[in-house]
């Protein structure tokens, strides 16, 4: 089965409880550094990819899942000489708490972002589980018949019971960046409402100005101008959600003219500031 893929990613909006995604392709759809509203995993069937998770990167194998938090800014850097096949699942995190408020269905997700184990792997048995699962999920996903969207409802929370029980991968598929772009990833997160400037970030990293530059677009994927947009884009969301007036959300999150800043998170959110807070 193939499903086409949505632009939920640009929106930034799960219109859906969940999406299920089975993509097969030799190219996969990159994109730059980008982030959701909604929690989704990864489930690598063939292929070559490396995704970058904030400051972390991972080198995904077979049947391992990659976990990808809401809001964790992310990047695919596929191998395009080899088949790419996947599955894909964007889950609307609300919907799992209230359906079975007991399971905690979404907890992986948590501690994976307390401990910085996105990256996990199936044993032997829990492999032949989640196959079945995708399995037979498949099965139903073109059936009409009564009862057919409560089974497929009920997959996906097996589905996301057994990615519950996975262990993580620890160092195994890890890859560190070079430790300048790591610091310097830090540096950007943590002044992001100060001026940012290719050259002053530079000489943190104590690099010429264009070998910085190529060594930051080599190791991330994404230009620096393109990497503190997001991260300033997504600081800004944040802040308006917890009730800050939009224009302060802007100048703390490093937008000297609000205009521009209007622009670039209708672009990125596909809604306005004053949209999002309603």
């Amino acid at each position: 089965m193939r499903q086409e893929r949505k632009h939920y990613s640009r929106e930034g909006y799960l219109l859906e409880h969940y999406h299920y995604f089975h993509l097969r392709d030799t190219a996969g759809q990159e994109r730059d550094f980008h982030f959701h509203e909604f929690d989704k995993f990864v489930l690598l069937i063939q292929g070559k990819v490396d995704y970058a998770v904030e400051d972390s990167l991972y080198t995904l194998r077979p049947w391992t899942v990659l976990l990808v938090k809401h809001h964790a800014i992310h990047r695919a850097d596929i191998d395009r000489s080899v088949p790419y096949e996947r599955i894909i699942l964007y889950l609307d995190r609300q919907y799992f708490d209230r359906c079975l408020p007991e399971a905690r269905l979404m907890d992986c997700f948590e501690t994976a972002d307390r401990t910085g184990q996105y990256l996990l792997v199936p044993d032997a048995q829990q492999r032949r589980t989640l196959a079945d699962i995708i399995a037979a999920y498949e099965r139903t996903a073109s059936e009409g018949d009564y009862g057919a969207q409560a089974m497929r409802d009920t997959l996906v929370m097996q589905m996301l019971i057994q990615i519950g029980r996975m262990g993580a991968a620890g160092t195994e598929g890890e890859r560190q960046y070079d430790p300048k772009i790591r610091r310097t990833l830090s540096y950007i997160n943590e002044n992001l409402s100060r001026e940012l400037t290719v050259d002053s970030l530079a000489e943190q990293a104590y690099l010429s100005r264009y070998h910085f530059m190529r060594l930051f677009k080599a190791q991330t994927g994404s230009t620096v101008h393109a990497y503190i947009r997001q991260k300033r884009l997504l600081t800004a969301a944040r802040l308006i959600r917890e009730g800050v007036p939009a224009n302060q959300a802007a100048a703390e999150s490093g937008f000297a003219d609000y205009s521009a800043f209007h622009r670039a998170f209708k672009a990125s959110f596909g809604v306005s500031p004053g949209q999002l807070k309603k």
